[in-house]
């Protein structure tokens, strides 16, 4: 795939902690005012479309700041700016979110349990997530949307229950099988595979599904309830490769243009903005230039130990 300023593209900004959370130096991450340098930059050269992610991105002090300046660039030809959060700074800042002009959020809900929950997410506390949505409903954005990781044996019996919740909130869902990043310890991929097949069959016991030509602009492949709003999606990097139709990459808090979400091929923007403050061109130069080192695809393995040894944290959703 060759990038052209035609291109209809993500640029994705990461905030991010290791899953140690083991803080990057600060001369080591991105200022606000570099990530808004590098999103009009984006912008400029034909990016439609900006997600901040993470990690946890409202987290980070002034976020808010930065969520206005590229707010403004919808002024330069950006249609849409996403967040995915997991939400649990929703609930104090969906409003300033929504007023800087962030239209959709995406948030990370893997469990209504609320035990579960906090063993998954190794923190996570239920009901804030749960109130940061009603926050965010009550806010206004154009859609909100559940992501939801399924595992074997640690929440996919919680499939059905996932997707009547969002129906009965008129929320969209998307189903997402594991990406092999990182090496962990805690369990085995293969043997806690669950397909997005599996998934659309366990719906299919309840609901009429009905396949949609609609999209978000990512991954998701849409479904359609009768007599419902919203929206049942599915990501599939395993049983139902997307690479051919990616137009996705990813800049890391560290300034790592990333090419592809399953490859190691990267470009030090930072480097390229200290060593020449205040030269758009040059910036914009690299990134062109990277473009032609976007991969095919990914190497992603089920079985075996993974191929990227960062974490998804490290990558954003």
């Amino acid at each position: 795939m060759r990038f052209s300023v035609t291109d209809r593209c993500d640029f994705r900004c990461v905030y991010c902690m290791s899953k140690q959370m083991r803080f990057l130096p600060r001369a080591r991450v991105l200022t606000l005012e570099e990530l808004a340098t590098l999103g009009r930059a984006f912008v400029e050269l034909g990016a439609r479309k900006i997600r901040i992610t993470g990690g946890e991105p409202l987290v980070r002090q002034n976020v808010l700041w930065l969520l206005e300046q590229l707010g403004q660039l919808r002024d330069h030809g950006l249609a849409e700016l996403v967040l995915t959060s997991n939400g649990s700074q929703l609930e104090r800042m969906a409003v300033d979110l929504q007023a800087a002009g962030v239209a959709r959020i995406n948030i990370s809900l893997d469990s209504l349990d609320a035990e579960r929950f906090r063993r998954i997410t190794r923190y996570g506390d239920l009901d804030t997530v749960l109130r940061g949505i009603r926050a965010a409903q009550v806010a206004g954005f154009q859609r909100l949307k559940l992501n939801a990781v399924i595992l074997k044996g640690r929440n996919h019996d919680e499939v059905v229950k996932l997707a009547r919740f969002a129906l009965e909130n008129g929320l969209d869902i998307s189903y997402i099988e594991e990406m092999p990043l990182g090496a962990i310890g805690d369990h085995d991929r293969a043997e806690l595979y669950y397909s997005s097949d599996a998934i659309r069959a366990d719906l299919a016991r309840v609901f009429t599904l009905t396949p949609s030509a609609e999209s978000s602009g990512g991954p998701s492949r849409y479904y359609r309830i009768p007599g419902s709003d919203s929206r049942i999606g599915f990501i599939s990097p395993h049983s139902h490769n997307f690479c051919g139709d990616c137009n996705r990459v990813r800049v890391s808090a560290e300034g790592r243009l990333l090419l592809c979400l399953g490859q190691e091929h990267s470009v030090d923007l930072r480097h390229v903005l200290r060593a020449h403050p205040g030269d758009c061109a040059r910036l914009k130069q690299a990134i062109i230039t990277a473009m032609d080192l976007k991969p095919h695809g990914h190497d992603f393995q089920l079985r075996g130990q993974p191929v990227i040894l960062r974490y998804m944290s490290h990558t954003g959703g």
